[in-house]
């Protein structure tokens, strides 16, 4: 079982950045893709990035518009999204999760972090 811990959310005035950690426990983080996702008051749960096992590969969701940046590091079990430009319709719960393939889909992702509220004022 792995076990997922969120922080760097909080308060940022639009055109702000936040940078975003997720520690896993465990020593077999570097075998999974790690995604972020996030979900705001009565919306569906977003898809907002994806690194592969080795962190060769991203993707990022149509909405990004190459303000994140998903990167990890294996030997501290920690995967980052580093937030530029934040719009208030960025204001959202962000959640990181663990999965065995490369997927955008939630469904896929078998282990979730609680979360981290980012809020983006106007």
């Amino acid at each position: 079982q792995v076990q997922l811990v969120e922080s760097g959310g909080g308060l940022v005035q639009a055109g702000g950045s936040l940078r975003l950690s997720c520690a896993a426990s465990g020593r077999t983080f570097s075998r999974h893709t790690m995604g972020w996702f996030r979900q705001a008051p009565g919306k569906e749960r977003e898809f907002v990035a994806v690194i592969s096992q080795s962190g060769g590969s991203t993707y990022y969701g149509e909405f990004v518009n190459g303000r994140f940046t998903i990167s990890r590091d294996n030997a501290k079990n920690t995967v980052y999204l580093q937030m530029n430009s934040l719009q208030p319709e960025d204001t959202a719960v962000y959640y990181c999760a663990v999965a065995n393939r490369w997927s955008t889909l939630a469904v896929t992702y078998d282990y979730w972090g609680q979360g981290t509220q980012v809020t983006v004022s106007s």
